[in-house]
């Protein structure tokens, strides 16, 4: 037992082993010690020192050049050295050889001496910007001040982040009066006197947008962030570009802000768009876990009327579910978020749990608020025909309903931090045409924060609940919750947790629960591993609530498109020798 309760951590363990340690196995002809520095000092001189490629050949040094280098070594240590305050180091530089092995150590020894520290500030902000809270407040909260050691990057990270934050507040000609670091030869003290002046705040003139004739000017317009007479912003302007780029209808986009022909400091904006093909047929193969095999075809016209409407049909076969999806979008000319969707679904799934041949036609209303904020009003009607247990029934559905989610992620391929909520309420009842009276709440969240070490935590969780004025077996299988899957309690096959019919049959429940916690570890550019924990069930009787657990270790490969996830989750309310490989393409939103 105890052997295989530890399987996890020792795969986890030999797949960071072979990442990290790996590497270091081979002995080099030729070390680097430096002594007498340490944290990024240490570091800074390390990186001045780098032994130049060609020094080393066929496991071989060449001794002429490795003399020549290490003459060069004390006066490239000592200028390494000056950003951390080090004026007046001391530094010594030896060759030893190892005879008998053909093998070098260059030795480096440093005493950096006293450092020279911070006698008097001087930070200023003049112009018409020079009371802007921002730059008063980072004028004030400058990171050197009197006493401390004088700290170049510091300095540095000040001054950029200074001028950085007035271009970002529209004062595109801020610039330095003054800027120097005053240290007297054979001191020990520095004095720092530094000036911004801003100059005159900019602001967005009109917009032209060229090279796109054949979409609509208002619906263009709606993927521009800024509006004239707004202040101007770099930020809006790479956002503009996000914006048209992630549309997928143009292949080259190019936003060119034409500073040199601003009027009374307004600056006019030049968009040139070279459009991609409207129409694309995109025929796809994969496997996923809970569907098993698949093959799909998509058919996708991105100007549908010369309007910008969006037709986006799908066709798939799976070994468990088959079917059609069509979705049209009209879009708002309010922006790329607000839009109307019409939705039609033909499907049909076999999961071993039920059998389900559905109808649906949704309508949707979507408006966005705040950034990553979406709204959206809908109408579904279903008409369902489905054996489950040892039922067979007919449903017929009309659902009314309101979904809003907000989300956060630095890279929607590959993110390092972020997170996303959501909150579905529906409901139907026999006055509006439904066979059933119900309401139901869905809510789910997931959270991903970055740790030190390379390290990761993913956190998810999904609930739901639901009323029902009638018995739970007129309510069809895509409207009770279940449990397990991919997406779910992963050490446990697609929907096959949940409340049990008389026969001993999963037959789904009114209510969810589910949580997971994923630690991941990210090796090397483009790998990366994890361990995680999943608990939840589906349940229909508060008073009777049994969830299980799983846990799991995963072997990740992100590319372009997505990560390639591969983990294997073992139920822990089973031996060990069980365990259920899951396979999934993209990040889990």
């Amino acid at each position: 037992m105890f052997r295989f309760a530890k399987l996890p951590l020792i795969v986890c363990s030999l797949v960071l082993l072979l990442g990290v340690v790996g590497p270091a196995c081979a002995a080099d002809p030729l070390e680097l010690e430096v002594t007498g520095v340490e944290g990024e000092a240490l570091k800074n001189v390390q990186q001045a020192l780098a032994l130049p490629p060609g020094l080393v050949r066929d496991g071989k040094v060449d001794r002429l050049w490795l003399d020549r280098f290490a003459g060069r070594a004390a006066e490239q240590a000592r200028q390494a050295l000056e950003p951390f305050g080090y004026y007046h180091a001391v530094v010594g530089v030896s060759v030893e050889e190892d005879r008998g092995r053909g093998r070098y150590r260059l030795l480096v020894r440093v005493a950096p001496g006293t450092p020279v520290r911070v006698s008097q500030v001087e930070v200023g902000v003049t112009g018409p910007g020079a009371g802007t809270s921002e730059l008063v407040g980072l004028s004030r909260a400058f990171p050197l001040a009197k006493g401390d050691i004088l700290l170049q990057p510091e300095y540095d990270r000040a001054k950029g982040g200074l001028k950085a934050t007035a271009v970002s507040l529209g004062y595109l000609d801020a610039d330095f009066t003054r800027h120097e670091i005053r240290i007297s030869p054979g001191e020990v003290e520095a004095r720092i006197a530094l000036t911004l002046e801003t100059g005159p705040r900019y602001y967005f003139d009109g917009v032209s947008i060229e090279g796109a004739q054949d979409y609509p000017e208002e619906y263009l317009r709606r993927f521009v962030t800024f509006k004239e007479g707004e202040v101007f912003s770099n930020a809006k302007l790479a956002e503009t570009q996000l914006n048209f780029t992630n549309s997928e209808r143009f292949k080259q986009v190019v936003v060119n802000p034409q500073k040199e022909q601003a009027r009374d400091h307004k600056v006019p904006v030049q968009v040139v768009l070279a459009p991609a093909p409207r129409r694309s047929i995109r025929p796809g193969v994969g496997y996923g876990t809970d569907t098993g095999a698949r093959f799909t075809v998509r058919f996708r016209d991105l100007n549908l009327f010369h309007l910008g409407h969006d037709l986006d049909l799908n066709l798939y076969a799976a070994q468990r579910l088959q079917g059609f999806a069509g979705r049209y979008t009209i879009p708002s000319p309010r922006d790329i978020k607000t839009s109307t969707v019409f939705q039609l679904n033909l499907q049909q799934e076999d999961v071993g749990t039920y059998q389900s041949k559905l109808v649906a036609v949704e309508v949707d209303r979507n408006r966005s608020f705040k950034r990553g904020e979406l709204g959206t009003a809908y109408v579904k009607v279903q008409e369902e025909r489905f054996t489950i247990g040892a039922q067979d029934s007919t449903s017929r559905l009309v659902l009314p309903g309101f979904r809003f989610s907000k989300e956060y992620f630095d890279n929607l391929v590959r993110p390092r931090r972020g997170y996303r909520y959501m909150v579905d309420l529906r409901g139907a009842h026999p006055a509006l045409g439904s066979d059933s009276a119900l309401a139901q709440a869905i809510v789910e969240g997931n959270a991903l924060l970055p740790l030190p070490w390379r390290l990761a935590l993913q956190l998810r969780s999904r609930l739901g609940g639901t009323l029902l004025a009638d018995p739970l077996g007129d309510v069809p299988p895509s409207i009770r919750f279940f449990a397990g899957g991919d997406e779910s309690v992963r050490g446990y096959s697609y929907q096959s947790l949940g409340p049990r019919d008389a026969t001993g049959q999963v037959v789904g429940g009114r209510h969810l629960i589910f949580a997971s916690a994923e630690l991941q570890r990210y090796l090397f550019e483009n790998w990366g591993v994890s361990t995680f924990f999943d608990t939840g069930n589906a349940f229909s009787d508060l008073n009777r609530i049994k969830l299980y657990q799983a846990l799991g270790v995963g072997v990740h490969y992100y590319t372009p498109v997505g990560g390639l996830n591969l983990s294997l989750a073992h139920p822990l309310d089973s031996g060990w020798t069980r365990y259920r490989i899951v396979f999934t393409v993209g990040f889990q939103l």
